[in-house]
């Protein structure tokens, strides 16, 4: 038996104990910082699927020298002593080194390095082929099905997102078709809302990440995501196709409209305020799948006892995860 542990397994260990660890994960995120005496060190955020911690590697000790020229989206292999600092978990590491892909593997972990949606991906992919068969109108049924012939297979495994909400694989999957799910309940409550154009706005909003993002085992930004982002690459991949299907111009627009406004905020990402019945609508149906994705997440993965989660950077609290009393 493995005497690797996971993150879960790490976070039960008792607070009050310094626990010697051996643990395999994927290097999320690298930042080189800069201590208060002058030197600098780094700051990593290791994850497997269980969940992710963040620990910091000082100038001229082995992890730190072990992990310089290590790239994210790498693996590695990882040991330490468990730690606290102000309640969060942030262990102290002794050493690292990385390791392939096979050597994980071999180690029996690579099926866990990686976090997935509870749901498979064959059940979430058949609702969006549902959700895109029940368009009435043609041209907007095919704008949206020529993107997913060309897009479909790295929309299937994309993430939705770096770290806020539904950032792992199939993320983007999963987030698309409960915003479906969300969408089709809510509509007959907003009659002023197009159908058509609320399911094919949903299915289209995020994607523009799918070029925003790159990397196998985590995601980072690509370079085209950098100088562009992902609401005006997905404007521009919507367009193409909406020319090709030959979709009105009225049509073309307001579609375009609800990638370009999708973001709530322009201070968020938007390039615009949402001004059209089915813009507001997607806008705030992204919003709440977003805010309740992190919700569902810290449900999966706090450890079994803990009565709150660690800090959201999204929701800017922690999360009560114990179930109501009602009794």
């Amino acid at each position: 038996m493995s005497d690797y542990k996971t993150i879960q397994e790490l976070k039960q260990i008792d607070a009050a104990l310094a626990a010697p660890f051996r643990g395999i994960f994927i290097l999320r995120r690298k930042t080189v910082k800069t201590a208060r005496n002058g030197n600098p060190f780094l700051s990593v955020e290791l994850g497997d699927s269980s969940g992710s911690f963040t620990a910091n590697c000082f100038d001229n000790t082995p992890p730190y020298n072990a992990l310089t020229e290590v790239n994210e989206g790498a693996i590695v292999r990882i040991s330490g002593k468990t730690e606290y600092y102000n309640d969060r978990f942030s262990p102290k590491l002794q050493a690292g080194e990385e390791i392939s892909s096979e050597e994980a593997d071999a180690e029996g972990v690579l099926s866990q390095l990686v976090e997935v949606p509870p749901e498979s991906e064959e059940a979430l992919w058949a609702h969006i082929e549902e959700a895109i068969a029940a368009i009435e109108h043609p041209q907007l049924k095919e704008t949206v099905q020529r993107v997913m012939d060309e897009w479909g297979p790295q929309f299937r495994t994309g993430t939705a997102a770096i770290s806020m909400h539904h950032a792992y694989r199939h993320g983007l999957l999963e987030h698309t078709t409960h915003m479906v799910r969300a969408c089709r309940a809510l509509l007959p409550l907003y009659p002023q809302v197009d159908p058509d154009l609320a399911i094919a706005g949903i299915i289209l909003h995020d994607i523009g990440k799918l070029e925003e993002y790159e990397g196998d085992f985590a995601a980072k930004v690509s370079r085209i995501g950098t100088l562009q982002g992902h609401v005006v690459l997905g404007f521009r991949t919507a367009r193409k196709a909406a020319l090709q299907s030959k979709l009105n111009a009225d049509l073309t627009e307001r579609l375009e409209h609800i990638i370009l406004s999708h973001q709530g905020e322009k201070e968020w990402g938007a390039a615009a305020m949402a001004a059209t019945p089915e813009a507001v609508f997607v806008s705030m149906v992204d919003n709440l799948d977003a805010k309740m994705g992190m919700v569902q997440r810290v449900l999966r993965n706090t450890p079994e006892g803990e009565e709150f989660s660690e800090y959201l950077m999204g929701l800017q609290t922690r999360v009560l995860v114990t179930a109501p009393d009602k009794t």
